[in-house]
């Protein structure tokens, strides 16, 4: 397609003909290869040794969700990265967090944000929240075939439903398997300490401030138990990544902000290690 554009300086026929308001049908009639399902990968015996993102954490409030992650990716039992970056917007009122092999999970996100993008500019319309996450679990499933591989991808997509005017949460299996969360939910191998600790923490009445806290103390607890997860890294200054989204739309969290919740963090855990047991007061 880029050559015939670059020869002739018209686009493609392709691009002007009617059809699908989906850029991945879109893509998957015309050049398929591209999609990372749909990639043949030579034969290999084992698991294929790749970066993994780790633990990502979501929580509902009043006004909207907090999603988060830890930066750290690993490769077997080596720290591949230590700032990687696993949470992104997918469109104004919605964000994805990844777990899984790292660079197909970017590359999905990717493809994910154009698909709305794709959608809105040809329908004139936003997907609703629903629609948005069965979107993205068509796209997991397409990579079925690469899971078996090894190479997972398993995301938690978290949004602002503006027709139910509430924060929503919903986690998938490496099949595209899509269940809504109440409240809280996690994922990735940091999972169990993490959804432990919201567990005791979450309230149905907490502010936004007290569920950025909770996800930190989450994101704590995980890296106390799993070696996959990152705490937070104050003397190289990395900190997890946090994103709240409201009616006002998908808003990440400064560098300065996420860093002092951190902080807060460790120094209370200095008094109580086990953090927190009733409430975040």
């Amino acid at each position: 397609m880029e050559a015939n554009t670059r020869s002739t300086g018209r686009l493609p026929a392709a691009f002007l003909t009617p059809g699908s308001s989906s850029f991945m049908d879109f893509l998957s009639e015309h050049q398929p290869e591209l999609l990372p399902g749909k990639r043949s990968l030579p034969p290999v015996q084992g698991v294929i040794e790749a970066p993994h993102g780790t633990t990502i954490v979501a929580v509902t409030f009043p006004g909207g969700v907090v999603l988060a992650g830890d930066r750290r990716a690993t490769m077997g039992n080596v720290i591949a990265q230590r700032d990687i970056e696993k949470v992104f917007p997918a469109d104004e009122y919605s964000a994805v967090g990844i777990a899984g092999t790292a660079g197909l999970a970017v590359e999905m996100v990717k493809l994910f944000q154009l698909e709305l993008e794709h959608f809105e500019k040809v329908e004139g319309a936003q997907l609703s929240l629903e629609g948005k996450a069965n979107r993205l679990s068509t796209m997991i499933r397409s990579n079925l075939g690469m899971a078996m591989q090894g190479l997972a991808v398993v995301p938690l997509f978290a949004g602002y439903d503006v027709d139910r005017d509430k924060g929503r949460i919903f986690s998938y299996d490496v099949t595209g398997g899509r269940s809504e969360e109440q409240g809280y939910a996690a994922t990735g191998s940091g999972s169990i300490f993490a959804r432990g600790a919201m567990k005791k923490l979450f309230r149905d009445d907490l502010s936004e401030s007290e569920a950025t806290t909770l996800v930190v103390q989450a994101l704590y607890d995980a890296a106390d138990d799993d070696s996959a997860t990152g705490g937070p890294d104050v003397a190289r200054r990395i900190y997890p990544i946090v994103t709240v989204i409201t009616e006002d739309g998908f808003r990440r969290l400064t560098e300065d902000e996420a860093s002092g919740i951190a902080r807060s963090v460790l120094e209370r855990r200095l008094e109580q290690p086990d953090g927190p047991r009733a409430s975040l007061l």
